[in-house]
């Protein structure tokens, strides 16, 4: 189904771009490929808050297997790892970087991911900077935008569907307990 569904659970209901943005920032294809592809997650403002969304979202990625950069200056350490205070002071090579800062701080993350030389920056669920993304698809980098990667990562999976959402993807992949 696509974003002319009335159905509550469809997950084209959840962006808040218009139509010619989802087709360039919200590509099935462009997705899936950076999801196989990532294997090292530099996260944005993730928080040591077990309660909060990004904390959620990164440690069900390490869950998943993918290797979780914390990136909080008023951090040391989340989920294990070694958190750093932005993505410039990061010592080794980065995939994708995973934005949970507000609009208007996303033009310095995505400098910051350019020098670092990241393959893919990914704004999360709500977070909307057209500038931002078209400064970091200038010089290369993949651009996700409005969509929250665990989600896709779900959706592509197999899994979200076990819970109710419209995947829009047909599967005939059996589901497997998680408890």
């Amino acid at each position: 189904m696509g974003s002319g569904s009335s159905l509550a659970c469809d997950i084209s209901l959840n962006s808040i771009l218009p139509k010619h943005l989802q087709d360039r920032y919200q590509n099935p294809s462009l997705i899936r490929r950076i999801l196989a592809e990532s294997k090292t997650i530099a996260m944005v403002g993730l928080s040591s808050d077990g309660q909060r969304p990004s904390y959620f979202v990164a440690s069900y990625l390490k869950y998943e297997g993918y290797r979780i950069i914390p990136v909080n200056p008023k951090a040391k350490e989340i989920l294990g790892e070694k958190a750093y205070p932005d993505v410039r002071s990061i010592p080794h090579p980065i995939d994708l970087v995973e934005v949970f800062r507000r609009p208007e701080e996303c033009d310095e993350i995505v400098q910051q991911a350019i020098e670092k030389k990241a393959k893919t920056v990914w704004f999360q669920l709500r977070i909307v900077n057209e500038h931002a993304a078209q400064a970091a698809e200038a010089a290369g980098l993949d651009v996700v935008m409005d969509k929250c990667v665990k989600m896709e990562h779900g959706r592509y999976n197999g899994s979200l569907h076990w819970v109710g959402m419209n995947t829009e993807i047909i599967t005939a992949r059996k589901a497997r307990r998680l408890f």
